[in-house]
């Protein structure tokens, strides 16, 4: 590669990768190679490799991902390989030239030890296999990662996870905005539809707007790309986490017996967020604690590439090459509210303590027991209520003002006195609503804000759990004998500082359209219902079973 090529990926990586200078080899890319897998079927990969002396200890890094060899995740293995690391870049089965059909999330555990396997086989393998990449691209290295003899050698996941049923389906509700978006985007990526596809990425996309309101739910997939797409038929026709479609894709349950280290990085805001922290609760209890990143990013933020490859770099340089290590703490964590950086020693860090926070009748949050009353509100799946930001594959999924979201008919808030000290949360705050609506199903959307001392009222966090629906029936609360259910409502994991004067808010709804799709009310199948029933809603506020938040305290 020519000197000047050299030094305009250079140029190229500091634009994409801001706050991470490039590193010290110049690269050469062998584009294309076939790797063959088990079947016959051949997919398509880029070698990237460093050229002079590096150190032979360094693992060669498999990437593996559906978005093509070109863009942002490129520009990453570009930068893994100016610091010494072979990089095979890997396009997915049925995806920019690889042979196959591509059917999300079914094939990559039989591919990825087929890619594994037969690079270890090359001239070029330096003895060790680490892996790397966001989303999807994490996905596929769970996929792969308790296996006896193929396993990776270390891992870097980036706001991923390895069960993708468990986000589809959160809790109940189908996540709309996301399934179907996505739906879009590979569709055209698989068709080379470019133009559209570029164009949606600089401004909202009419076709796909209107296809969010498409009834019933199995007609989006036509409605947002002209044809019926067979993985969202799958999605939308299996409401069951437990249905065996959704189990033979999750490797959750593998996850305590990954034993090669692993580097962990995500945003507050990420989409995947619950889970991977989830993850990573259940490799830090088998004993294998991995290092971690928390900072204020969403799932698709610029500011997180450079800091995800630098600390993987540090990571993997620390594990391979004994190079010294550059934190001491397992965690860094970024503080919202007081928007800071934090090294702990684990997450949750020591000393987080629950505190209940009751929801009255008046509108009031507070510890004190209510004094009984009941709140209602009516939910209209004809006019839903809205999505205010919240976690998306949009680059900004920040903290938004939700004061004109508050004024809705159909959002319940109940709000703190002003804070005479301040309040850190840190971990998963849960909402246990005592719930009842006139329909058989109904959907429980809960929202933290922090109110500041000139009105704005900002996300913090919020979740959602859907009760009567197809998935819902096994696990539904029984209601008590005046018809109400406690429906618990984990949220979003947060680290978050409420100053004082600030007040803590709480919003209850039945919805976030189309975030989440509107749920119609018949509990029929969601893939089916095509009719919209009006549901009136209602919170109870007994005193001795009070709806209420339990909000994780931290001392600092």
């Amino acid at each position: 590669m020519s000197t000047v090529r050299q030094r305009f990926g250079r140029w190229v990586q500091a634009r994409m990768l801001p706050g991470l200078t490039p590193g010290p080899c110049d690269i050469t890319v062998r584009k294309d190679l076939r790797v063959p897998m088990d079947d016959g079927v051949e997919l398509l990969a880029d070698l990237i490799t460093p050229i002079g002396d590096t150190d032979p200890r360094l693992p060669t890094i498999v990437i593996r991902g559906p978005y093509g060899r070109s863009g942002p995740v490129a520009g990453e293995a570009r930068a893994l390989a100016r610091e010494g690391f072979p990089v095979l870049f890997q396009s997915c089965r049925g995806t920019w030239g690889s042979g196959g059909v591509f059917t999300p999330q079914v094939d990559e555990q039989r591919d990825g030890l087929a890619t594994h396997r037969w690079v270890r086989r090359q001239p070029w393998f330096t003895g060790a296999v680490a892996t790397f990449g966001p989303s999807y691209m994490g996905y596929t290295q769970w996929a792969v990662s308790a296996d006896p003899e193929l396993a990776p050698d270390a891992l870097c996941l980036l706001v991923t996870m390895p069960d993708f049923g468990a986000i589809t389906w959160d809790n109940g509700a189908f996540a709309l905005r996301n399934a179907l978006g996505w739906t879009q985007m590979m569709d055209r990526m698989i068709r080379r539809d470019m133009i559209p596809l570029g164009l949606a990425m600089v401004r909202p996309d009419p076709k796909l707007g209107r296809a969010f309101g498409a009834l019933p739910l199995s007609a989006g997939d036509t409605a947002a790309t002209g044809r019926a797409v067979h993985w969202y038929q799958d999605w939308v026709g299996h409401e069951r986490l437990t249905d065996e479609y959704w189990t033979q894709q999750s490797h959750t349950a593998v996850v305590p017996a990954v034993t090669a280290p692993i580097y962990m990085i995500t945003g507050w805001y990420d989409i995947f967020l619950p889970w991977q922290l989830r993850n990573h609760a259940q490799l830090t209890a088998a004993g294998r604690p991995p290092r971690l990143t928390v900072g204020p990013w969403g799932h698709t933020s610029r500011g997180m590439g450079g800091p995800a490859v630098g600390e993987a770099v540090a990571f993997l340089k620390e594990q391979f090459a004994g190079a010294p290590g550059e934190r001491s703490a397992l965690v860094r964590a970024y503080l919202t509210g007081a928007d800071r950086w934090h090294d702990l020693p684990s997450w949750p860090p020591p000393g987080v303590t629950a505190q209940q926070w009751n929801l009255h009748e008046s509108g009031r949050l507070a510890p004190e027991p209510p004094a009984g009353g009941v709140t209602t509100y009516v939910y209209d799946p004809a006019d839903p209520t809205p999505a205010v930001g919240g976690p998306s594959l949009l680059p900004n999924s920040g903290p938004v003002d939700n004061v004109a979201h508050e004024t809705r008919a159909d959002v319940a808030v109940f709000r703190g006195d002003p804070l005479p000290a301040p309040v850190t949360i840190a971990g998963e705050p849960v909402a246990r609503i005592r719930f009842r609506s006139s329909q058989p199903s109904a959907d429980v959307f809960v929202r933290i804000c922090d109110v500041h001392p000139d009105g704005r009222s900002m996300t913090v966090c919020d979740g959602i759990r859907r009760i009567g629906g197809v998935a819902a029936s096994a696990t539904d609360p029984e209601p008590d004998e005046d018809g109400f259910r406690e429906v618990t409502v984990p949220l979003w994991p947060a680290f978050h500082r409420f100053a004082a004067g600030h007040r803590i808010s709480v919003q209850v709804s039945s919805g976030a359209h189309p975030r989440y799709a509107r749920n119609p009310g018949s509990g029929e199948p969601a893939a089916e219902a095509a009719t919209l029933h009006r549901a009136e809603q209602q919170i109870s506020h007994a005193e001795f079973r009070p709806s209420a938040l339990a909000l994780p305290l931290w001392p600092a």
